[in-house]
């Protein structure tokens, strides 16, 4: 799976305006304590808000099968932690996530990819209320008082997504990366997340058998930018073609 190898890439490349304040190897039973439900942290039991309206905000997934860029289970923080934060800022959690399959059996490609995604709605940190907006890329997480004097971080909040994402066996290592730096730009991360969806969605009418002629094919600009797109599209196209010889 080497479709989002130039968006790791390219996200790398905005992430290295700032040099990252703290990584932590994911160590077992370090995640933060998950309710097992959404947690409604009202207004007046926040501490303060990352992401929130008026700031810049981005959450995206990118997949791929070298081990060279997901050589192991991590955390990865630019910018202030939790316990440094003392009011509304800007906000983006990236997950980079390598993958031991997906190459042979394309028809599963779009599906499998979807499920691993969605473990990000199955995380619910204590004191950690998180509302993802699909539709704007974006991500927002209110922080309650009662969780920052327990303790919470990035790293356990780090574990705790890694984990989930780890219950699927197709995922072999995990990156969770989390921005609060205001050097970075947001703007171009949210851009990177809309061209992340754009990949993941292209997968699926390929699958579907779109038209191998470029020249009017809607998805033209996914297949151009994206190295080996156009490999997958012909490939299933031309498997498509053989069945019906």
């Amino acid at each position: 799976m080497e479709l989002y190898n130039s968006l790791i890439h390219e996200t790398e490349e905005l992430l290295s305006k700032a040099a990252p304040s703290h990584s932590w190897d994911c160590r077992p039973g370090s995640e933060w304590h998950d309710l097992g439900s959404n947690e409604l942290v009202l207004q007046k039991d926040a501490a303060f808000e990352l992401g929130a309206s008026g700031k810049g905000s981005a959450n995206f997934v990118l997949f791929t099968s070298s081990a060279d860029l997901v050589s192991k289970d991590q955390i990865l923080l630019y910018g202030p932690d939790l316990s440094e934060i003392h009011g509304p800022v800007d906000f983006a959690r990236i997950v980079l996530l390598r993958v031991g399959m997906l190459d042979d059996d394309s028809e599963m490609v779009y599906r499998t990819l979807k499920d691993i995604e969605f473990a990000k709605y199955h995380v619910y940190p204590e004191g950690y209320m998180v509302r993802i907006s699909p539709e704007s890329y974006r991500e927002q997480v209110r922080i309650s008082r009662q969780a920052l004097k327990k303790g919470i971080s990035f790293q356990s909040v780090g574990a705790s997504y890694i984990r989930a994402y780890k219950k699927n066996a197709n995922v072999l290592n995990a990156t969770v990366i989390f921005v609060t730096s205001p050097v970075i730009d947001f703007k171009a991360m949210r851009d990177m997340a809309k061209k992340a969806s754009d990949v993941t969605n292209t997968l699926t009418h390929i699958l579907e058998g779109l038209p191998t002629d470029c020249s009017v094919c809607a998805l033209k600009d996914v297949c151009d930018e994206v190295e080996g797109m156009k490999e997958l599209h012909f490939g299933v196209g031309a498997k498509g073609t053989d069945k019906k010889a």
